[in-house]
């Protein structure tokens, strides 16, 4: 049977700023990078990808107040295997180049019009020269999940050769499932030894944060993600699902957790995307319960229907009143609000809420106050 184990440390490189602000109607300014960056860097970020400083004079300028922030996280660049492209991650001020090359067969003789071997050449040139600019190097496989792991490898360990410390394999179409990653990403491994390894997965069919998972218990050192899983298409493998599995479910802490929502919120209102209200971890609904059965089982307690505390994540439990509900959410609710009612008009109220949900109305706060007012004899309904 083949094993593999976590890393002894696990490195984060958070790609908002450059994989994220590729998603279509993304557009983040050089003063929102840059507030962005400095939350990532709170919260613990060990690499931030600010941007790609070949697309334009204004990503340029963001790297450059990205580097003189004086963060704690490394600042590194997306990079083409094209020296200008090089040049000027060079010229930003960065710490790092995530060099991305065509990987599979398709995209080596689709994108670069070479044989395998051609581009293996430029590959390593291309390593080279960043190496040479005094720059560390990432060396990312491009749809690496549809490449020949005997390709990969045999690169990797010319390039590991040459000084380069860092790998990726990217999953660019979300492709893999969890035991292809399992096996993908620890052969690879096996290849580069100690250097570091780093998994990239893109959520096409909802499998990213499970993919990444799997790569990490192969022995990956490091995972790329963003923020809310911001992205192309459907998105990146999503920081906030991947920092809390790691903690609640593996115990290895990678970043301060109960600033995960704060920074979900911080993001959100940067970038103007909106969140499904089901989002794992983030999403309005995550801790929220409205079935009498789980509010029921939840005042007993809360690990029967919470298998994360909303706590750990900077959240608060909500209980939402709607046909579903039952008497001692209802009474909690009024609790909540100072509210005293005898038995008959709790009953009455119950009747109303239950009432209103079956109508199809979800009873927020103000409902419910109005019905209690009624209920009690204060006011009309």
């Amino acid at each position: 049977m083949v094993t593999g184990q976590f890393a002894s440390k696990i490195y984060v490189l958070d790609t908002t700023l450059r994989d994220g602000d590729q998603a279509p109607g993304m557009h983040l300014s050089q003063e929102k990078k840059l507030d962005l960056a400095k939350k990532l860097d709170e919260i613990g970020v060990s690499v931030i990808e600010g941007g790609n400083a070949a697309v334009s004079q204004g990503e340029r300028d963001a790297l450059k107040q990205m580097a003189a922030a004086d963060l704690d996280a490394e600042l590194f660049s997306f990079a083409r295997i094209v020296k200008g492209d090089i040049d000027a991650v060079a010229e930003s001020g960065c710490d790092g180049v995530h060099l991305v090359f065509p990987s599979s067969e398709l995209h080596i003789k689709a994108k670069l019009k070479k044989t395998p071997g051609e581009a293996k050449k430029d590959i390593l040139d291309s390593a080279q020269y960043a190496l040479d600019k005094g720059l560390v190097v990432e060396l990312s496989a491009e749809d690496g999940s549809r490449a020949d792991p005997a390709f990969l490898q045999e690169l990797y360990k010319d390039a590991a050769k040459l000084g380069v410390e860092r790998f990726c394999i990217c999953d660019t179409v979300g492709i893999l499932t969890p035991e292809k990653s399992f096996e993908l990403y620890l052969g690879v491994k096996k290849a580069v030894g100690s250097k570091r390894l780093a998994v990239h997965c893109h959520n096409d069919l909802g499998m990213a944060t499970a993919n990444t998972l799997a790569a990490l218990r192969a022995g990956c050192g490091e995972f790329h993600a963003t923020v809310n899983g911001v992205g192309e298409r459907t998105g990146n493998c999503a920081l906030e699902e991947v920092a809390a599995a790691l903690d609640v479910l593996y115990q290895k802490p990678v970043l301060e957790t109960k600033k995960l929502y704060e920074l979900s919120n911080y993001a959100r209102a940067l970038t103007g995307f909106p969140l499904a209200p089901n989002k794992p971890v983030v999403g309005e609904n995550a801790f929220s319960h409205e079935s009498g059965i789980h509010v029921d089982g939840l005042l007993k307690d809360v690990r029967t229907y919470e298998g994360l505390v909303p706590e750990a994540v900077g959240r608060k439990r909500k209980i939402v009143l709607g046909k579903m509900s039952g008497r001692k959410a209802i009474a909690l609710k009024l609790e909540e609000f100072g509210i005293i009612a005898d038995k008959e008009q709790q009953e009455k109220i119950f009747e109303k809420v239950k009432d209103a949900g079956d109508r199809g109305k979800t009873i927020s706060d103000a409902d419910l106050l109005a019905i209690a007012q009624h209920c009690k004899g204060n006011g009309e309904f």
